[in-house]
């Protein structure tokens, strides 16, 4: 599917569902999932999604992610309140990656930071490059 859609004009579709069919799930039936704001185009987090994921987060238009260490899936924001409200979803051209384009409600990342990616690798060092957001 994905590789018939490489030299496809603009415009061209094909049914959902056989996306989905044809997405390129890891043997734990996986994909990562990074989540963008949908307005700066901060990456915001990398999470897990598998087929159900997706689904409820294109029924809900909340972002929906797998946890592989608790092992259930999550709504992002069921606890804190800091939802993502999903603007659209893209696939890449391999069909292993999902890109959701979100509006964050409050912080991303669950160290009560903007995003996730706050650690920056300067020469021999990680440094921390963002405070976190009072809590409210």
């Amino acid at each position: 599917m994905f590789k018939e859609l490489e030299g496809a004009a603009i415009g061209s579709s094909r049914p959902l569902a056989a996306v989905l069919d044809a997405l390129a799930f890891n043997a734990d039936g996986l994909a990562p999932a990074i989540a963008q704001d949908a307005d700066s185009g901060t990456v915001l987090m990398l999470a897990w999604m598998d087929r159900t994921a997706i689904e409820r987060t294109l029924a809900s238009g909340l972002a929906w992610y797998y946890s592989r260490s608790r092992k259930r899936h999550w709504q992002k924001g069921e606890s804190s309140g800091h939802v993502q409200r999903l603007v659209e979803m893209r696939f890449d051209c391999d069909g292993d990656a999902i890109l959701l384009r979100v509006r964050q409600q409050g912080p991303a990342c669950h160290t009560n930071r903007a995003n996730c990616f706050y650690l920056l690798v300067n020469g021999k060092q990680a440094r921390v490059t963002s405070e976190r957001i009072a809590e409210r």
